[in-house]
């Protein structure tokens, strides 16, 4: 209210709908269209009476359709040509909203908007459908992170694998595989470049394990590297529990390839225990290095034993998930069938019949690495980069991590964890894996539990050890009182004996003496007698 007068609102411009060149082809001037003092008003009233007048119509309609799926069509359409018309402007003609509406979701090329219409194929368009597209541009931009894991003896041909499979020298003169970093101690490595592919950016992590199998001790040589596969997961859970977090690098291992020695037989010890401690903390991948060291039929059995060996020790190995496409499907199956994959890797690119290939050259012929009738080089690559890289990811997110990350925050060890585990482990979804969800009074209840077991076990030990210490201290005391009275004895025995010879020594002193006081008085009546007759001779 402004001097005692009532403002008057501007109405906003009628919507009607014109075709879209009409709207492109428009440069004036919008005019507003009036409506009088209360112009929204009666612009609503408007717009409800045109709207019921449509309804009606349809239901004057409702006669001609036989079934109700072509009733509900109907007003279906009538819906969408009422509410989203794609050519909706002001009333005379002057500015195009659904352009602006383009522009501010990201279509600000003219080319773009003019190849989006709202009206596609017939049917109504909304605009979701480029999410996908949306989602493509983010990942591209930012990049994608895997670690990948290797681990075997020295000398399988892990570092050339590893150059072979992204076609690149991650290990070289300058940076020398772990083979020729083999130290005394098992170690872990990480690496960290940069790869490109149709600008498509992998930041790829090299974890290795130089030292590992080569001890003449090898008890507990895998604990290194359980730990450093720990860490990662509490370097990533402290990033994600602080108050102002920002891009969280990944550096979780993704994927393990555990090579095995071609011994021809079946796994070592070593490897069991290995993948035992590991199989639930990493996707493992068993590899069978050097398979061009076997015949067909040699590896076909040397992989029989292996999958019975895992099998019978209950190891989890990673499993490739089906695809929902069945030719996708049955291509990948074949190459499933391959576990454990038996490679051969190799740097160097030969002539065969004309064409460049990397392989091997040997006295009696040459070994193609991407040849599936040589290698399962080719078939691992597929599976590993191609298909499965991304749920690799997704499976130490939600399964490897997950369970690390609830014994973490439940305080749960992995030994009270492996104890509870029928109790206290639930199925994740349909997968055929599992997720581990701690109950704490559950957990507060086992603990009560357990440690009123040990300190009954303690008590009782307690009691025998108090016992035999009572015992040993018995005895040891019977044995100090018998050394006392022995040497008691010994010392009365040579006190009497002392007694003895002094006694004889007093008697034959007496003796002595007795004789020497009667010669004593002998003598002095000899010189008694003497004197007197001197002093008679004198006289």
């Amino acid at each position: 209210m402004i001097d005692g007068q009532i403002s008057t609102l501007k109405p906003p411009p009628k919507l009607v709908s014109q075709s879209r060149n009409e709207i492109c082809s428009r440069t004036e001037t919008p005019i507003a269209p009036n409506y009088g003092g209360f112009g929204y008003r009666h612009a609503g009233v408007e717009r409800l009476a045109s709207r019921g007048e449509i309804y009606e119509k349809s239901l004057s309609d409702h006669s001609k359709f036989e079934n109700k799926a072509d009733l509900l069509n109907s007003k279906r359409e009538y819906c969408l040509r009422d509410s989203s018309s794609p050519t909706s402007t002001l009333s005379n003609g002057s500015k195009d909203y659904t352009r602006d509406r383009l522009e501010s979701m990201g279509f600000s090329n003219r080319d773009d908007i003019k190849s989006t219409s709202l009206v596609k194929d017939g049917e109504h368009f909304v605009g979701f459908s480029y999410l996908p597209n949306q989602i493509h541009r983010k990942t591209i931009k930012k990049g994608f992170e895997f670690t990948l894991m290797v681990v075997g003896e020295s000398g399988l041909g892990k570092s050339t694998f590893v150059n072979s499979m992204f076609v690149t020298d991650i290990y070289s003169n300058e940076y020398p595989g772990p083979s020729k970093r083999a130290a005394k101690t098992v170690e872990v490595e990480q690496t960290r470049i940069l790869l490109k592919e149709k600008s498509v950016n992998l930041y790829l992590s090299i974890v290795d394990t130089p030292g590992y199998g080569t001890a003449v001790d090898n008890s507990n040589c895998w604990q290194p590297i359980v730990n450093f596969i720990e860490n990662r997961y509490e370097e990533y859970l402290n990033a994600e529990t602080r108050v102002h977090r920002t891009h969280i690098q990944d550096n979780r291992v993704h994927c393990c390839l555990y090579f095995i020695a071609p011994s021809g037989h079946s796994l070592k010890p070593l490897d069991i225990e290995f993948m035992l401690h590991l199989h639930d903390k990493v996707n493992i991948i068993p590899v069978i290095a050097k398979a061009d060291a076997f015949t067909p039929e040699e590896i076909a059995v040397f992989k029989k034993n292996i999958m019975n060996e895992i099998n019978q020790n209950k190891i989890k190995i990673y499993d490739f998930p089906d695809s929902e496409d069945e030719e996708e499907s049955k291509l990948l199956r074949s190459l499933k069938s391959r576990v454990p994959f038996a490679v051969v890797g190799s740097n160097y690119v030969l002539e065969v019949n004309g064409e460049h290939k990397r392989g091997r050259k040997y006295p009696w012929g040459t070994v193609e690495i991407e040849n599936l009738e040589h290698c399962d080089f080719h078939a691992l690559r597929n599976l590993l980069i191609r298909h499965y890289m991304l749920d690799l990811i997704e499976t130490t997110n939600n399964v490897h991590y997950e369970n690390y990350r609830c014994r973490k925050l439940t305080g749960i060890s992995p030994e009270m964890a492996q104890k509870g585990k029928n109790n206290n482990v639930c199925d994740h979804g349909k997968s055929k894996t599992s997720m581990v969800f701690w109950n704490p009074l559950a957990q507060m209840e086992e603990e009560k539990k357990e440690h009123n077991l040990k300190m009954k076990k303690m008590e009782i030990e307690m009691e025998q050890v108090f016992e035999q210490k009572v015992k040993e201290k018995l005895n040891k005391l019977k044995e100090s009182e018998d050394e006392y009275l022995r040497r008691h004895e010994e010392m009365a025995k040579k006190l009497e004996q002392q007694r003895q010879e002094l006694e004889e020594r007093r008697i034959a002193f007496e003796k002595e003496k007795a004789a020497f006081e009667l010669v004593s008085k002998d003598m002095e009546e000899i010189r008694r007698v003497n004197t007197l007759d001197l002093n008679m001779k004198d006289n």
